[in-house]
């Protein structure tokens, strides 16, 4: 214990080299705008600037690339909420209650409370990923399979609680989007599926294209109906009155506590993700509330459920990824890319045998997460303009980011058109009132659940019988059903509660 104090004591001091705190202020204005553009993802900003890491020392690279990592991760929220367009997958639950706030006037509240919730995500889960690293990548380890393919399941169990207001068209949603996550190449045999020979299918439906198109052509076309876009009922600021706002996330405490565990649990879930996390800690946080029906019109808890969790997934994905070399989630495979063009192989012996390093590392991804909030609002407050910009000529400039964020991906025209013909149907799905958030969640965790099981299929040599055999008899398979079928009935009894009401 005492050489691990002396070590985080070592990082500490590092970060008193300006070259290092220049990198990190520089590293989060740039997270913050990839972030908040639609389209640029964590994983891009990231990898983009790993090569120009090559001259720097160590840690010094892994300090800039850490605070994109954390920058970016957090600042998809504003585009969400001022625009109902997540700048990442990770956001996607963030416009549930962020872009009703905005219609009320109140984005300045709400991009402080996301502000607020993802610095405290990001600072818990550091201090998880510093004290926890060891016993927390342990655990992974014991996730196979069929483990893998039952948390998919549980994941799509959440769908029971985002479709209370008609659970038909919510399943018809789901398993829409269940149907679009098998799109592409099958996981095992590389069998092509329903791609039409369109040679950008053959990778699966883009989940960051689908977002765009979803929640961003459907705003455009119904706002240019009714010419409302951008005109909230109040005026709104970021900055003043709403940055002590930022205050109120601990008027929920227990809330904060319970996503920041969720999103480091399942950050060090190996391809888990920030938007599964954040579906998981939304549903929990709709479950646990005097007032659940306020969930979708512009509700606080929303938010800080959403922010808090994916931002916590940070440090968690950096545990398995430092400890044992095996990445949480693409971003941190992209930093383990950076650690080893450096001559520094990640596994137990990294802590060893590079302490001064890592440890540098991970205290800076402390100072990264204190400062991209002042960043982050003086930024937002400056982007809270755009909602006072007449439909117009705000939806126009909103299409066309969607067109280059779509196009800036792979540099397709083919994905540009893919984007919106989802919008249109996204479209369609507003204008019957067919909730899309579980088409998402069905897209995020289909193509898990289906690669997970074909190779968890794989193992027991094609017998299914075998296959459940060992799923009732695994201790930690069997609390994954359990947690199941309870989120299955708690959805059920939430819809009859409501219906009776």
């Amino acid at each position: 214990m005492e050489q691990v104090i002396a070590n985080i004591a070592q990082g500490a001091a590092a970060l008193a080299d300006p070259l290092i705190l220049t990198l990190i202020f520089a590293g989060t204005v740039f997270g913050v705008v990839i972030g908040a553009l639609p389209g640029l993802t964590s994983t891009m900003g990231v990898a983009l600037l790993v090569p120009v890491t090559f001259g720097m020392s160590p840690a010094a690279g892994l300090a800039l690339l850490g605070a994109i990592y954390c920058s970016s991760t957090y600042s998809g929220a504003i585009s969400a909420i001022l625009l109902n367009i997540p700048g990442t997958p990770a956001n996607c639950c963030t416009l549930l209650d962020g872009y009703p706030m905005t219609k009320k006037g109140e984005s300045g509240l709400a991009v402080a409370l996301a502000t607020s919730s993802s610095a405290v995500g990001g600072f818990l889960s550091v201090f998880a990923l510093l004290f926890l690293a060891p016993p927390l990548a342990e655990f992974a380890l014991k996730f196979g399979a069929q483990e893998y393919f039952l948390l998919a399941i549980f994941g799509v169990s959440v769908i029971a609680s985002l479709s209370e207001r008609n659970m038909l068209k919510g399943l018809w949603s789901g398993a829409f989007g269940l149907f679009l996550s098998v799109v592409g190449m099958h996981p095992i045999t590389g069998d092509l599926r329903f791609t039409c020979g369109i040679a950008e299918l053959y990778n699966g439906l883009s989940l960051v294209i689908a977002l765009i198109g979803l929640y961003s052509i459907p705003e455009v076309i119904e706002s240019l109906k009714s010419l409302s876009f951008g005109r909230p009922r109040q005026s709104s600021s970021v900055g003043g009155g709403a940055a002590r706002e930022m205050l109120r996330i601990f008027k929920y405490k227990m809330l904060l506590l319970r996503s920041t565990v969720i999103g480091i649990i399942v950050g060090i879930i190996p391809g888990a993700g920030c938007s599964i996390a954040s579906f998981v800690a939304y549903d929990d946080a709709k479950r646990a509330s005097k007032h659940p029906e306020a969930f979708g019109t512009g509700c606080c808890e929303g938010i800080i459920a959403s922010e808090t969790s994916n931002n916590a997934v940070v440090g968690g994905s950096l545990v398995p990824a430092l400890t044992l070399g095996i990445p949480g989630n693409a971003v941190s495979a992209v930093l383990l890319g950076g650690l080893m063009v450096h001559g520094l192989k990640p596994g137990p012996a990294l802590f060893a045998e590079n302490a001064s390093v890592v440890y540098t590392f991970i205290m800076s991804l402390f100072v990264s997460n204190l400062v991209f909030v002042p960043v982050g609002l003086f930024i937002a407050r400056y982007c809270v303009k755009l909602i006072e910009i007449p439909a117009s000529i705000l939806g126009p400039l909103v299409i066309g980011l969607a067109v280059i964020g779509s196009y800036a991906i792979n540099m397709s025209i083919v994905e540009v058109m893919i984007m919106l013909a989802v919008g249109l149907a996204g479209f369609l799905m507003k204008f019957f009132d067919v909730p899309r958030e579980p088409l998402v969640l069905g897209l995020v965790l289909g193509g898990m659940a289906e690669g997970e099981l074909a190779r968890a299929m794989a193992l027991v040599h094609g017998d299914v019988w075998r296959l459940l055999g060992r799923m009732f008899t695994s201790p930690l398979s069997l609390i994954i059903i359990a947690l199941t079928l309870f989120s299955l009935w708690k959805g059920v009894k939430n819809q009859f509660t409501s219906g009776k009401s």
